[in-house]
This record gives structure tokens, C-alpha cells and sequence, in this order.
């Protein structure tokens, strides 16, 4: 399969990226609904430390360490992401070990391994995909403590041993 330079990307630091890409590979890439893939982390590539993406990411090598998207990041069917993501949309179809917190929406497609907590306001699963950590949906609101008993209502356990003290 004929391999070809597919962008060259300069970023605010002056950072100077060439990404290199199969033809076929870049034209089926997932991303929201009207948004253009600004950032690609190739196949055969290995990131470690904090990434942080303007516009999309799609992942089909391995990322580890922090990620920060300010729109969606894709994990493809090859990518691996040991990492915690911030980020406003999540489209996953690979292996993301780590915390997931997406503003808006996550997706896991069939193929997709989760081990980490999620927190988002929409989730979708599709079946197939796998799933192993917490998940908080909606606006995060702290845990309120279980409520106490008011002065002169027995509790369950009280009442119990009340009985057991008149036999």
C-alpha cells in the first residue's frame, strides 16, 4: 500500500508536524457532525506526555500520559490511549485505558475497550463494546450524605435490640 505526506501541520508554538498516512485510511475517519479532523496521531506512532488538540483528534497509534481535545477525539479500531481525556465529544473504537470526561457525549462502538470512569452528559454503547469502570451522567453533583434519624425515632437496629433487652 503506497504510503504518501498527507499534511504538514504548524501549530502556535511553531511546531512543525508531518503526518504521513495511507490514502484510503484518512477519507473514513469518524468525526461529529460537521466538524473537520484537524490532528492525526498515525498508526505506527507513540506519544508520551500532555497533548492538547484545537479543533479534532483522531488516535490510531498509542497515547499515554493527558489529553486535552477542545472538540472531539476519535480513537480508531488501532489506537491505544492510556491516558486521562478532557474533551467536548469522544468517539471510541479501540482501547482507552484511563479516565474519560467528555462535556457533552461519548460514543463506544463495538469494538471498543473502556477501563477507566466516565463522566459525560450523553453515553451511547453499542453492543460488543466493553466497559469496566463508574459512569456519571448529567451535571456532576456532589454526594449528599445519608440522612440521620431524628431524636426520639428508633432505628431498625435499635428497636431490635430494645425487643432483645425485655426477653
Amino acid at each position: 500500500m503506497q504510503t504518501s505526506l498527507r499534511r504538514l501541520i504548524v501549530t502556535n508554538g511553531g511546531l512543525l508536524m508531518a503526518l504521513f498516512d495511507k490514502k484510503e485510511e484518512i477519507t473514513n475517519v469518524p468525526v461529529a457532525r460537521g466538524e473537520k479532523l484537524n490532528t492525526v496521531i498515525g498508526k505506527d506512532t507513540v506519544f508520551n506526555g500532555k497533548l492538547e488538540v484545537t479543533g479534532t483528534l483522531r488516535v490510531d497509534g498509542t497515547v499515554k500520559g493527558e489529553i486535552n481535545v477542545s472538540d472531539t477525539i476519535s480513537v480508531g479500531g488501532t489506537g491505544l490511549v492510556e491516558a486521562s481525556v478532557k474533551t467536548k465529544n469522544a468517539i471510541i473504537s479501540g482501547t482507552v485505558r484511563g479516565n474519560i470526561h467528555a462535556t457533552e457525549r461519548i460514543e463506544l462502538q463495538a469494538k471498543s475497550v473502556i477501563h477507566g470512569d466516565i463522566v459525560t452528559k450523553a453515553l451511547a454503547i453499542e453492543q460488543g463494546a466493553v466497559f469496566q469502570g463508574h459512569c456519571n451522567m448529567g451535571e456532576a453533583k456532589p454526594l449528599a450524605s445519608p440522612p440521620r434519624p431524628s431524636a426520639g425515632v428508633t432505628t431498625p437496629k435499635e428497636a431490635t435490640s430494645s425487643a432483645d433487652n425485655k426477653r
